[in-house]
């Protein structure tokens, strides 16, 4: 297994995070509090409010954008840099796992063991990829340095469909989205 980063020390807490998804241990708002202690952050109003909207339901991605609608829409009024932020801090902390699709998307998984993912271009939707069911091997690291982990996320699209209106339309000319790299698009964006 790979070095991990989180700065955590209680041995069930790592256990969870190595093992265990976060968000199945339907944790009440006592033990949201001791989780975010353990994992040396201070339990704030706003951080508490957050941590139970991702820890106490299933394991699931979020984004910032729909993390902050979702407390929106339960009346937690917090700002979107508050979300995102607490977001890193929850993932610096080794409570969640970043997934990042492309420069500009960035998921959240309540799941911080190692796995991979399926991203969906046309839904804009990450999935598991089943446990077991692809080996990824790892270079030698450069000397001085370690790897502290591999993340696959495997790019996906449903057959016959393009990934934009216009390539669709272009008789399934692909775009800059779904052509090969240092392709030309045909059509502007």
């Amino acid at each position: 297994m790979y070095e991990h980063s989180a700065s955590v020390t209680s041995a069930v807490l790592k256990r969870h995070l190595r093992h265990e998804h976060v968000g199945r241990l339907a944790l009440g708002a006592k033990n949201i509090r001791a989780l975010l202690q353990q994992a040396a952050l201070r339990p704030t109003r706003q951080r508490m409010a957050l941590a139970e909207l991702l820890f106490t339901a299933d394991h699931r991605h979020v984004t910032a954008g729909t993390l902050g609608r979702e407390a929106d829409a339960a009346g937690i009024r917090v700002s979107f840099a508050t979300v995102y932020n607490t977001l890193n801090q929850f993932a610096d902390a080794g409570l969640l796992r970043r997934v990042t699709v492309s420069g500009d998307l960035t998921y959240f998984d309540t799941n911080a063991g190692e796995h991979h993912h399926f991203y969906i271009e046309a839904e804009n939707r990450i999935i598991d990829v089943p446990e077991g069911s692809i080996e990824i091997g790892h270079p030698e690291p450069p000397d001085g340095y370690v790897i502290t982990r591999i993340d696959a996320v495997i790019r996906l699209r449903p057959i016959g469909k393009a990934s934009c209106g216009a390539c669709a339309a272009d008789a399934g000319d692909a775009c800059s989205a779904c052509a090969p790299p240092n392709a030309q698009p045909r059509h502007p964006e």
